[in-house]
């Protein structure tokens, strides 16, 4: 079930209902009346296949409300209000969203969208507060444009985005086994650069990182993304925090960790990275005869600085550390094999192996992976979406955090 509050941002839940419906998910839309003042009930009709009603006075005889409530296998809210924050908060059932927000047994997700002045109010953070306790996800807004010339907090998220959310919380089939926990993840691929045109980069898309965050999110933790050059909406509700190169990915990563319950090196960070960066375009020699010579220096190991930031006390008592290994093989080992050695000389709790021989996963929808253990133990391969990827690295999270 798709709720939409009266915001301006209730134009992107028609798109965030398509994205819903194209993937296979049948959806009603109850939106108030107000939101009928920014999206009519003919367009929520034409792209949900369903009729649309606002009271509980259409369709007595369904008793519409307790039926929405008991049959969703999900309600998302986007646009939540502060004034629909503030109604279900205290349980009113003045209308059929807020009514059935009362009688619903399923997994409840709210997308906040309203100006900066009002998300900040006590008021409403206390009505957040109120509906986190009882077990509802209310995603933090991002940040950017708001109506008119404001710019803060309170912007709802992109359609993609909670479109993810929405998978994720399904894959998560209600568990919230992350609540409470704190996890950064570094999702994407760093670019080195040599001259103002040109850099040296990787393959990685972010989108098993991203997968990630959702998932993370959808099973309760709060969550930090380092992004290296990402080209997706960011994940809703996470925190995002953008880079370029390997040192600042470094730079970011240890200062979100320094809080951290949980890190998860799912970047792919360059390895090298040009000795000296040119001030201007290296140009091509006309004649064709000479060709630039790239001096390479090695980036700092950034998923082994983590385990020794741990264990001289720089990371939080009992932090979890997961690494990932984009591997191939070659002439000596085949990429499982390069795993382990790579997993005995990190120290990392978990390390989440991805053969990508022949560009295999990079940019792709699905992954498979192994999930290695310093104890020697090899679980999957897990293959499927990355979503369901995803879920299965933070079930072994999970477990591994007792």
């Amino acid at each position: 079930m798709l709720g939409v509050a009266g915001g301006i941002a209730a134009y992107k839940a028609a798109h965030l209902l398509r994205l819903l419906a194209e993937s296979g998910h049948d959806v009603r839309v109850v939106p108030t009346e107000s939101a009928l003042n920014f999206v009519g009930s003919a367009t929520w009709a034409a792209l949900s296949g369903h009729p649309v009603h606002t009271t509980v006075w259409e369709d007595v005889e369904g008793v519409e409300h307790v039926r929405l409530g008991k049959s969703a296998d999900l309600v998302v809210v986007a646009p939540a209000t502060a004034d629909l924050l503030a109604r279900a908060a205290s349980g009113r059932a003045d209308d059929l969203l807020a009514a059935t927000l009362l009688t619903a047994t399923c997994p409840v997700v709210m997308a906040p969208a309203m100006h900066t002045e009002m998300w900040v109010h006590p008021a409403t953070q206390q009505n957040v507060a109120t509906l986190r306790e009882r077990g509802v996800l209310v995603l933090d807004p991002a940040v950017g444009r708001l109506t008119g010339a404001d710019t803060g907090p309170g912007r709802l998220p992109e359609p993609e985005a909670l479109a993810q959310v929405v998978t994720a919380v399904l894959h998560a089939r209600g568990r919230r086994d992350l609540s409470g926990l704190r996890v950064v993840i570094s999702a994407g691929g760093t670019r080195e650069p040599v001259d103002p045109v040109r850099f040296l980069g990787n393959r990685s898309s972010g989108l098993q990182g991203y997968a990630l965050a959702s998932a993370a999110i959808a099973r309760g933790a709060s969550v930090t993304v380092v992004s290296a050059n990402v080209e997706l909406p960011d994940p809703a509700g996470a925190s995002v925090l953008r880079v370029g190169t390997a040192l600042e990915l470094q730079d970011a990563v240890r200062g979100a960790a320094s809080a951290a319950d949980v890190v998860v090196m799912a970047a792919a960070v360059a390895d090298f990275r040009p000795a000296a960066v040119a001030d201007d375009k290296i140009k091509r020699d006309p004649t064709g005869d000479t060709v630039p010579a790239i001096d390479l220096v090695s980036n700092p190991d950034v998923l082994a600085g983590l385990v020794a930031a741990r264990a001289a006390g720089g990371l939080p008592d009992g932090c979890t550390v997961v690494g990932f290994a984009a591997e191939t093989g070659d002439a000596d080992a085949d990429a499982l094999a390069h795993a382990q050695a790579k997993l005995a000389r990190k120290g990392v709790d978990l390390l989440v192996l991805n053969d990508v021989s022949g560009g295999a996963v990079f940019g792709q929808p699905g992954n498979r992976v192994l999930l290695l253990s310093p104890d020697g133990t090899i679980d999957g391969p897990h293959v499927g979406s990355k979503p369901a990827v995803a879920d299965a690295i933070w079930d072994r999270v999970a477990g591994l955090r007792g």
